[in-house]
């Protein structure tokens, strides 16, 4: 995404259109446009092409642009995952690999980044209730990797908004739960965890529709990123009057919910229930 939006810039000072890049290249205009959006692989050809194309000449400045080509071109370390891993959802994991800050609204699960083993299980089982058994263990090892970002030294903030339901909807049996809750409330110790719950006292709220991600990055080419998912897909949004829409959202529910610091006692009040 970075290099695409690079490119975007080299063409623009360069006075090109996206029709007189593709005919350096011989490729139609939506070729260019996909590159940019990051979209397709960045051929190193087509690169190093259009690089002189719009006057870069010098061979230091190509030959660091290609070095970060190939490195983007680079299969993530979810390509072995790749057997049961979405092509829709690989852009997920890599977005999340990338962010400094995800926040996210869950009206149904504990959020990948947050359950054990065992709720996963349980989670992926009732949404793929004709998939092998292996299936199942390799998409929870998926998760289990995954969750290593929030522990890692450079972790990104994890800001989550839960509803209630969340807690009290029984997920795998009563110990499935008690050991959910638990690693929940371990995960409030942690600086770079924020849990929030909606209760059901607070009423309706702007996004009952159903749950989305936003991710935000430091590099600044990279604009914020709001994903929302269905039963057959995922929709990435990074136009900023979308994701301005799902922002506003949070926000106010992050104002309806108790507030992070009484978390860990509403999940120890709900142990309790259990």
């Amino acid at each position: 995404m970075v290099l695409g939006k690079r490119l975007q810039d080299l063409r623009e000072r360069a006075g090109l259109s996206f029709e007189q890049a593709g005919q350096a290249l011989d490729v139609t205009h939506a070729t260019i446009r996909r590159m940019e959006k990051a979209e397709v692989g960045l051929k190193i050809p087509y690169v190093e092409k259009l690089l002189i194309t719009y006057g870069i000449t010098t061979p230091e400045e190509i030959g660091g642009f290609l070095a970060l080509a190939r490195e983007a071109n680079r299969p993530g370390w979810w390509h072995s995952f790749r057997d049961v891993l979405p092509d829709w959802f690989s852009a997920f994991v890599s977005l999340e690999g990338e962010a400094t800050v995800i926040r996210a609204y869950e009206p149904h699960y504990v959020p990948g980044l947050l359950q054990t083993p065992a709720y996963a299980r349980a989670v992926l089982r009732a949404g793929m209730p004709h998939a092998a058994a292996e299936e199942i263990e390799r998409l929870v090892e998926l998760r289990v990797e995954r969750q290593a970002l929030v522990r890692r030294a450079n972790a990104p903030l994890l800001w989550v908004v839960m509803d209630e339901t969340v807690l009290r909807r029984p997920i795998g049996g009563r110990q499935v739960m008690r050991e959910q809750i638990d690693a929940l409330a371990e995960a409030t110790e942690l600086l770079n965890v924020r849990l929030q719950v909606i209760p059901f006292a607070s009423g309706p709220h702007p996004a009952m529709y159903g749950p989305f991600h936003i991710f935000r990055f430091q590099l600044q080419e990279i604009p914020d990123i709001a994903y929302s998912e269905s039963l057959v897909g995922g929709v990435y949004f990074d136009e900023r009057d979308d994701v301005s829409t799902f922002l506003e959202a949070l926000d106010r529910m992050c104002a309806q919910a108790a507030p992070a610091q009484s978390t860990k006692a509403i999940l120890d009040g709900m142990r309790k229930e259990i």
